[in-house]
């Protein structure tokens, strides 16, 4: 069952008929699924994809070569690439794209640790960027990055 957030946000996209897509990689596929569970999603949800791997961003949301390399999966940069390239297929009013570290063996760091969430959303006229650092359980991590999502949405709509 959606949070709170998520469903006062599906609420209001569903009120000003705009549309919202996904592409995750360290929540795969959860936030998707959150907000399908809300009535009337229908109305509202045009899809999303799980890109987990590297070759899935690499070759199916064309991040170029090399990015990856320069910057980790779990990055800004990725992370705004992979909303900017499914944004163009979508055919959503907002998408939304979510990288990050929920448990240890990815690119973690001292600056960078497991529990960082980066978030990218698409708007018609603006972009939002933000990187978060939750603590908790994997699902705790995702769960507090989704309603984030839900609140950055809200503020915006």
């Amino acid at each position: 069952m959606a949070s709170d957030k998520v469903t006062a946000c599906c609420q209001a996209l569903i009120e000003k008929n705009l549309t919202i897509s996904f592409v995750e990689s360290a929540s795969a596929g959860k936030m998707c699924y959150e907000f399908s569970t809300v009535i009337n999603s229908g109305r509202i949800l045009i899809g999303g994809i799980v890109c987990y791997h590297t070759s899935m961003k690499e070759d199916l949301l064309l991040i170029p070569w090399g990015t990856i390399e320069k910057y980790s999966a779990e990055s800004a940069e990725v992370t705004k690439l992979m909303a900017q390239h499914f944004y163009r297929y979508a055919n959503s009013d907002i998408c939304v794209a979510l990288t990050g570290l929920t448990t240890p063996g990815g690119s973690e760091s001292e600056s960078k640790p497991v529990g960082t969430i980066f978030l990218h959303i698409i708007f018609k006229e603006k972009h939002i960027a933000k990187r978060y650092e939750f603590k908790g359980n994997p699902k705790s991590i995702i769960d507090q990055a989704i309603d984030v999502v839900a609140d950055l949405i809200l503020k915006e709509i």
